[in-house]
């Protein structure tokens, strides 16, 4: 697998103009970010179409974004870049959203981000399997952008509170 600069496909500044901004920011200040400026939300999905759609209501929300193309790739950007949320595409190629998503569970540095599912596969099986692997949360395509702003909103406040064991 080719190694990918985590933040390329994204837009944002490099990991090291990052870092050099956090370290320049006082505890509890957010680094001239908008509301959702402190979050870093990883977008997964085979098609970049919706990877530019998701990645464009994010980052108008505020959220910092990096992006993955596929069930290998996220999990080494996971792991590079440590993202406060995923948004995880269920069906691609190689390595499916669920089977990605069990390795993240298996992460140490990982295991408590919150996974949500992102797929056009609605039935009560699917998501059934998409939890039993450990999602957080289960957004059917076409993407609801209201819900799935709401969705990502509490489960970023849970996991700053550190509770992530209700249902959404």
């Amino acid at each position: 697998m080719n190694d990918k600069d985590p933040l390329a496909t994204s837009g944002l500044p490099s990991l090291d103009r990052l870092k050099k901004i956090e370290d320049n920011t006082k505890p509890g200040e957010v680094a001239s970010q908008p509301s959702g400026g402190r979050f870093l939300i990883l977008v997964v999905d085979d098609s970049a179409d919706n990877v530019a759609v998701m990645s464009l209501h994010l980052q108008d929300q505020g959220y910092r974004v990096v992006t993955a193309s596929n069930g290998e790739e996220a999990i080494s950007v996971a792991a590079q870049t440590r993202p406060n949320l995923i948004l995880m595409d269920i069906s691609m190629p190689g390595m499916d959203g669920l089977a990605a998503t069990r390795r993240i569970r298996e992460s140490d540095e990982l295991r408590d981000v919150p996974v949500v599912a992102v797929t056009a596969l609605g039935t009560e099986g699917f998501q059934r399997a998409a939890y039993d692997v450990g999602v957080s949360g289960y957004i059917t395509k076409p993407v609801d952008f209201d819900r799935m702003h709401i969705l990502v909103a509490r489960l970023l406040s849970r996991s700053e509170s550190g509770n992530l064991n209700d249902q959404i």
